[in-house]
């Protein structure tokens, strides 16, 4: 008997199930492949986390532009409706003014920074030492329990101010690279403020299929109104602590108070580091000063908490339609994962998600509702047929 005809249907389908059995079909090798490529996605992510993080800051940056740009746009003497134009009138006005800023205040901070910077060495060496108390008494008229004082003051934390210098010295040689990285981003913002329609267009045309465009473009549009009011509401913050600080300097005799609360206003912008470096220059213009820097660093810690747990998600919670205890669930969270970069996207990365998921659920629940219809619409017309 020939073997073929040994091959019964029960044989057949038992090698059939046998062969899918031992090779995956179409349907779990994409699904591995899909997991494949987001692993790989998510590390080409991680390993250029830095070059992301400052693309993603000049989009920021254009967005705070892009009220200004709108302005001169529809306002412009020469250059009416014209967008690439109004971006460099913008960029322009904002280089004169810093230009003004610097004309004004340039010579005394330049001289004042290059002999911080000479003398970083014998104050770092002096805060180890503990010399440095002698020569701020001898400088400010201190008395000799006053040094004292602070000599033991430093002597305590002889560990931490060791370790405050390590810092120092580790953070110095970078900071070459952070001011490149500053200087880069207003240039990025360029790009995004003439071309951003453009760009966003062409990378949906790329990635999603013609079926999916238009739901992706109502979404893209909800996303620009998000980081559009997000952008809107840190100049409001900004604002808010610069009122803060002048009104508490001004209280208090701080010597420089309007300077000191400009500088305060415009470091709100960074989180974290920028109400920290506010609060330690005050703080250390209030010791040397002879003022009450110990009801200023009250004030402080009262301000820094209403800022955060009161008025930062209020603010953002009522311009980003998200509820303020998912704002301070996002600033924590971002704060865990992602340090300082974390801390400041935290909250508009949320209200994105917010808008993502809403914008994937809304085709499903238009087509259960119209799920729900057709029972409706089938009676009501067996119901005329029978009239």
């Amino acid at each position: 008997m020939a073997p073929d005809l040994l091959i019964t249907p029960a044989s057949r389908r038992v090698k059939e199930v046998r062969l899918k059995a031992a090779f995956p079909d179409r349907r779990t090798l994409n699904v591995l492949l899909t997991i494949l490529l987001l692993a790989a996605v998510c590390g080409v992510v991680y390993s250029a986390r830095s070059v992301i993080a400052i693309f993603v800051f000049a989009v920021l940056f254009a967005y705070l532009l892009n009220p200004f740009v709108k302005f001169q746009q529809r306002h412009s003497l020469l250059f009416r409706n014209l967008r690439r134009p109004a971006v460099v009138e913008a960029y322009l006005a904002f280089v004169f003014m810093i230009a003004l800023v610097g004309h004004a205040f340039a010579p005394e901070v330049a001289r004042n920074t290059v002999k911080l910077i000479d003398g970083i060495p014998v104050l770092l060496d002096g805060l180890s030492t503990g010399e440095i108390a002698t020569e701020l008494g001898d400088k400010y008229g201190w008395s000799e329990k006053q040094e004292v004082r602070f000599r033991e003051f430093l002597k305590r934390h002889s560990q931490d101010v060791d370790s405050f210098v390590r810092i120092v010295d580790h953070s110095i040689p970078h900071a070459a690279g952070v001011l490149f990285c500053i200087i880069l981003v207003p240039i990025l913002a360029i790009f995004f403020l003439r071309d951003g329609e453009h760009i966003a267009d062409s990378l949906i045309r790329l990635i999603f299929p013609v079926d999916s465009r238009p739901r992706v473009h109502v979404i893209a549009q909800e996303l620009h109104l998000i980081l559009s009011s997000y952008m809107r509401a840190q100049p409001l913050l900004c604002g808010l602590s610069f009122v803060f600080y002048s009104a508490a300097l001004l209280l208090f005799r701080f010597p420089h108070a309007i300077g000191l609360a400009a500088l305060g206003g415009l470091l709100e912008f960074i989180p974290t580091v920028g109400w920290a470096s506010t609060a330690a220059v005050i703080l250390a213009v209030g010791i040397v000063s002879h003022c009450h820097w110990g009801w200023m660093a009250v004030m402080l810690a009262v301000w820094r908490l209403t800022q955060d747990y009161v008025i930062t998600p209020r603010v953002l919670g009522h311009q980003l339609e998200i509820h303020p205890l998912a704002a301070i669930f996002a600033v924590l969270v971002g704060a865990e994962v992602g340090g300082i970069i974390g801390i400041y996207l935290a909250v508009p990365v949320i209200a994105l998600l917010v808008v993502i998921l809403r914008g994937g659920a809304a085709p499903e629940a238009s087509e259960l509702h119209d799920r729900d219809d057709e029972p409706q619409a089938a009676s009501s017309l067996r119901a005329a047929a029978a009239d």
